[in-house]
């Protein structure tokens, strides 16, 4: 009795180990039970058991027995050594178990400790335990709490939570709070705590750019969105109505004007960046055979070194095929060494787009870079009116064409000229302030209608967090999770049910006494 007792106590304490952690206090005390309980029945029992012991079919018997033993020793070391050096391998085709690029850097950029609280109820811990898991395992400034909102409703007031299954994050004595357990919404959450502040994202109006609140395929709603969850604000700005540019500008975008820029205008540009301002160009080719050229832009990116071609890349590489486009759609696959693209892998679409490439010797002591690369298989057509009339190319270079790969976008940077403008948040550890400009000969890839190709919601992100200074952010971002559920029927429930529970169970039973009437 002593013996069978003592299985049952060290059974249990196992059973508590691995099912039941919130009893981990009474682990310990079921173990040491169990176990003396089971010494003190061997001890009782030595004279019988070692006569069990005697005999061939013993001998046979202690060699299975210390073969189990060498075995469960080995799984035991296995595990032990597995805890030492924990290593995770995520097997699901979408990588849903894996934290995204961006959310790595940032986690392993922490350079002060991050306590995160989950106020939620306790049968919900699970499910922000199993995200939350991956954050401290990619750095060890990540420490999280675990809050029962039903049992402590005062420290829920506390810290301002207002809805159960609420993350707070505390950095360095600042707040933000996230209503979700996915990765894009808490690494959203920890970006806004770290930085303190949003940045500033100007969309300049005036010339038929597109907008940040047009919800129509051409319209830019959801990449504005996108920059909300980088902690970027957005207004619109008309430059003709302004004296400069407001101080609190970070970034400036220019999204396809249709019409140039007035000479004033230009001028704000140039004082702009003069101060360490920044600006993101997006620019098509004419629309119409008989469009106007932004000539005052075109001579304006020129002084920083940067040159936008009067022309229409055509793709027959044949990779448009894999999106569902023709050759007036050039998709790039590679990507200059910048820290834009360095670690970029996937693929952009660009609809109907000019070329835009550094010009190699430089200008004003400004070297600009080249970004994206069209195929070998592509060239710039500069027979526009021909390509807008016809809406067809012949596959051939003619004069003024140039063979691929074309750049279609490129960038700079150069020192602060004069006063930098004024930021009264800067830290002691924030880069110094430069000018800086990205160019891309296109601005449909980044609109609604298109933010569906793979790279083009993230090569615009990391163009505009280059631009701000924060190449902390450039990366690869989280992507909704696929929803891979399968959908059954009540039948196919049915089938399933006896399929796996009666009939697969029964012909390995029927087996069973088929072999054993044999051998009878």
């Amino acid at each position: 009795m002593l013996g069978w007792l003592g299985v049952v106590l060290v059974f249990a304490a196992v059973a508590i180990r691995f099912l039941k952690p919130e009893w981990q206090q009474y682990y310990n005390g079921l173990a040491l039970a169990g176990l003396a309980c089971t010494l003190l029945y061997i001890l009782s029992q030595w004279r019988e058991i070692g006569r069990s012991f005697s005999g061939r079919q013993a001998r046979f018997g202690s060699l299975a027995i210390g073969t189990a033993a060498v075995v469960l020793a080995i799984l035991v070391s296995i595990n032990y050594l597995g805890s030492r050096h924990n290593k995770r391998w995520d097997l699901t085709a979408a990588k849903q178990f894996s934290l995204s690029d961006q959310t790595k850097k940032v986690l392993q950029g922490l350079q002060k400790p991050v306590q995160v609280r989950v106020f939620a109820r306790s049968e919900d811990f699970d499910r922000f335990r199993e995200r939350l898991d991956e954050y401290r395992y990619q750095s060890k400034q990540v420490s999280v709490e675990y809050i029962d909102v039903e049992r402590k409703p005062g420290l829920a007031g506390q810290f301002g939570v207002q809805q159960i299954g609420t993350v707070v994050f505390e950095y360095d004595g600042r707040t933000e709070r996230v209503t979700s357990d996915g990765e894009q919404e808490l690494t959203n959450g920890l970006i806004k705590v770290i930085q303190g502040r949003q940045q500033k994202a100007y969309f300049v109006q005036g010339h038929g750019e597109r907008g940040p609140e047009d919800s129509e395929r051409r319209g830019y709603s959801t990449i504005a969105s996108a920059l909300g969850s980088d902690n970027f604000a957005q207004a619109s700005l008309v430059l003709a109505q302004q004296n400069e540019v407001p101080a609190d500008a970070t970034v400036l975008i220019v999204a396809g004007p249709r019409t140039d820029f007035f000479p004033g205008e230009i001028d704000m540009l140039k004082a702009y960046l003069a101060r360490g301002g920044k600006i993101l160009f997006l620019l098509d080719p004419p629309e119409k055979a008989d469009a106007a050229e932004l000539t005052g832009v075109a001579a304006f990116l020129k002084e920083w070194g940067i040159e936008i071609g009067r022309d229409v890349v055509v793709d027959v590489s044949g990779m448009g095929r894999l999106l569902g486009t023709d050759a007036s759609v050039p998709v790039a696959a590679k990507y200059e060494g910048h820290p834009i693209t360095e670690r970029f892998n996937l693929i952009t679409a660009y609809p109907l787009a000019r070329s835009v490439s550094a010009i190699t010797a430089g200008v004003n002591g400004r070297f600009a870079q080249n970004l994206v690369d069209t195929s070998a298989s592509s060239w710039s057509e500069s027979d526009i009116k021909g390509l807008l009339t016809t809406g067809q190319v012949e596959r051939q270079l003619d004069k003024g064409d140039k063979a691929g790969p074309i750049s279609l976008a490129a960038a700079v940077s150069a020192p602060v000229t004069s006063a930098p403008l004024a930021d009264p948040a800067k830290k002691d550890d924030q880069p110094k302030p430069e000018s800086r400009i990205v160019v891309f000969g296109d601005s449909d890839f980044a609109s609604n209608g298109y933010l569906g190709v793979p790279g083009n919601r993230d090569l615009f992100l990391n163009s505009v967090n280059w631009l701000a200074q924060q190449e902390n952010l450039i990366s690869i971002r989280p992507r909704d999770p696929e929803d891979r559920r399968i959908v059954l029927t009540a039948d196919q429930e049915r089938r399933i049910f006896w399929l796996t529970v009666f009939i697969i169970p029964g012909l390995i039973l029927v087996a069973g006494i088929q072999t054993w009437w044999r051998r009878r």
